[in-house]
């Protein structure tokens, strides 16, 4: 499944190889996974429940 997708790396990612990352999926749903691990598993959510993670303010 998440092997189909287009995935994009999160642009709070380090520059370096080894920096910690995420990379996102995004279809009807959204895929987050470890970008050094990317075998390892994913998180599933849906679209609406994304964009309000990511439009949430501190």
């Amino acid at each position: 499944m998440s092997q189909d997708r287009a995935w994009r790396k999160s642009s709070y990612s380090g520059a370096t190889e080894d920096a910690e990352c995420v990379e996102v999926s995004y279809a009807h749903d959204v895929l987050v996974r470890d970008s050094k691990n990317a075998d390892a598993g994913t998180l599933m959510f849906s679209a609406p429940a994304w964009l309000a993670f990511v439009q949430r303010q501190p």
